[in-house]
């Protein structure tokens, strides 16, 4: 029998009064308490949007206010924790409003006093908000005889949202800093501190306030403290994931390798390769259970932070599958004004690490099929603005019906349009392919670039359910010997398998004027 399977629930409380499904990391988060992998006590860890972050400070939470009777048949129940109940201030910095620094600072005041009514503390108006957090530390501490806990959810969210502004995103740093080394100066008060969030971009001031943090990031031990692992998949969702398979039409070895194409691709350590599924995606899946995958990580919105940066970057003609390899300074930034695109694209949650090279260098690469696809969209977007989205319905609706004459009128018209043009002199190759990659992959086609094989590598090969479309594009050439080069080096051999039709498609581009010159396209038969 399924079991309910929450899709926008944070809450651990709520979880256990509806009876959802809980996934059980209580193990991991008692190891973390008590110290047992990792010595301190105070945690902090990024994460991109979506990964249980809130429902795991909820968590801890209810273990720390020694809520037990929520925790029967989990992990932590088992185990020789004492239960013992602490002072609790739960603080959530999320979705501020900051168009000026004084709309900050409003919305800032007010998070911290519902934090402190929360735990049923007395906020000072007279004091400044660092001022009362520390105020509150030393005298709840003192009257109730137990030292503080601090939650801290998404506590660089008011940073990300000011980075169109590096003037007032450095001021509300600035703001935050003060607030935060009071948990520095206090620690002698404070029991246990885990903060979180998407970025690290406040580290200078704030985390130097709090050198004695401990960084889980990129640690082994919590590798898969946030995300879901397939061993966690088969012990809680195995029902829905055999019904949802049912409704595809695919066998379960196959489902799964679909289910991971689309939703598993992040690796958070460099010692641990273990990836993990997003828990958001793995959630509206299984409940609506559709007869095929479909995108999911640009329902919730997107990190502030990566828009704030796309308004100042041109980042459409990179390859995020085949970027160079970056050192682990990557992770750590601390210019506001200086930022790498792979720093905000790697914590905003579209780029994760597929390799890692001792000591210090990291392969990074876009994880799963369903960031894949936002990713394209969102540089589509950037690059066409407010068309982009007809663009690219027009050319996706154009290829599928087999209207080439359309379809070739509606590529040269978006290649015209890119941010590139005649004046600033000749591109390279890789360029258009990645303008077109991105073009189809935000369309829903599963694309690769360079599809290598025996004869050599096509330039581009996308697939739907029952057609594949395979394209040489030439810079110096004629789109008849782009074609030519095709059936040459035998590009569609592997894909020529009975059920789907191919296309050959050959492009030319003119190197003095950067525009798309020339298309064929010729249709091979379907095999039998």
């Amino acid at each position: 029998m399924e079991q309910r399977i929450a899709q926008d629930i944070s809450d651990f409380r709520e979880l256990w009064e509806k009876k959802f499904i809980y996934v059980d990391k209580t193990e991991p988060l008692y190891r973390l308490v008590e110290g047992i992998d990792i010595g301190g006590k105070l945690f902090f860890i990024s994460r991109p949007r979506r990964f249980g972050k809130s429902l795991m400070l909820s968590t801890l939470e209810c273990i720390f206010r020694g809520e037990r009777d929520l925790f029967q048949g989990l992990a932590i129940d088992k185990l020789d924790y004492d239960w013992t109940e602490y002072p609790v201030l739960h603080f959530n910095f999320a979705t501020m409003k900051v168009n000026t620094f004084e709309d900050f600072y409003a919305g800032f005041v007010a998070r911290v006093r519902q934090a402190f009514a929360q735990a049923k503390i007395i906020y000072d108006p007279t004091l400044a908000p660092n001022d009362n957090f520390a105020q509150a530390i030393q005298t709840v501490t003192a009257e109730r005889g137990k030292p503080m806990v601090v939650l801290v959810d998404e506590y660089d969210a008011p940073v990300g949202a000011a980075m169109n502004d590096i003037a007032k995103a450095s001021a509300i740093r600035t703001e935050l800093a003060a607030f935060y080394g009071e948990i520095k100066n206090n620690a002698a008060n404070i029991r246990f501190m885990m903060m979180t969030g998407v970025t690290k971009f406040a580290q200078l001031s704030v985390f130097s306030a709090l050198n004695n943090l401990t960084d889980l990031t990129l640690q082994s031990e919590a590798a898969t403290l946030l995300g879901y692992t397939d061993e966690e998949l088969d012990a809680n969702f195995a029902p829905s994931l055999q019904a949802h398979a049912k409704v595809m039409g695919l066998s379960d070895a196959d489902y799964r390798a679909e289910l991971r194409r689309w939703y598993n691709g992040y690796r958070f350590s460099p010692d641990c390769t273990t990836t993990v599924y997003n828990p958001v995606a793995i959630a509206r899946v299984l409940s609506r259970k559709k007869p095929y995958f479909e995108t999911t990580w640009s329902e919730t919105g997107h990190a502030s932070a990566l828009m704030r940066y796309l308004e100042r970057e041109n980042l459409v003609d990179k390859d995020y599958d085949r970027l160079p390899l970056v050192s682990k300074s990557i992770f750590d930034n601390y210019n506001l004004g200086a930022l790498r695109p792979e720093t905000v694209l790697y914590q905003a949650g579209y780029l994760t690490i597929k390799d890692f090279i001792p000591p210090k260098f990291y392969a990074l690469g876009v994880p799963d099929e369903d960031v894949r696809q936002d990713l394209n969209s969102l540089l589509l977007n950037k690059a066409l603005g407010d068309e982009a989205d007809e663009t690219s319905d027009d050319l996706q609706t154009a290829l599928l019906t087999g209207d080439f004459p359309t379809f070739f009128a509606r590529l040269k018209a978006f290649y015209a349009h890119l941010p590139y043009g005649a004046k600033e002199g000749p591109i390279h190759e890789a360029a258009y392919q990645r303008a077109l990659y991105a073009l189809l992959s935000a369309g829903g086609l599963r694309v690769t670039a360079e599809d290598r094989q025996a004869q050599g590598r096509a330039d581009l090969v996308a697939e739907s359910m029952d057609q594949v479309y395979i394209f040489e594009l030439k810079i110096r050439g004629t789109a008849a010997e782009a074609l030519a080069q095709i059936k040459d080096k035998g590009y569609a051999k592997p894909y020529q398998v009975p059920g789907k039709t191919i296309h050959l498609i050959g492009l030319a581009f003119d190197p003095a004027s950067n525009t798309l010159t020339d298309a064929i396209e010729e249709t091979l038969t379907p095999a039998t």
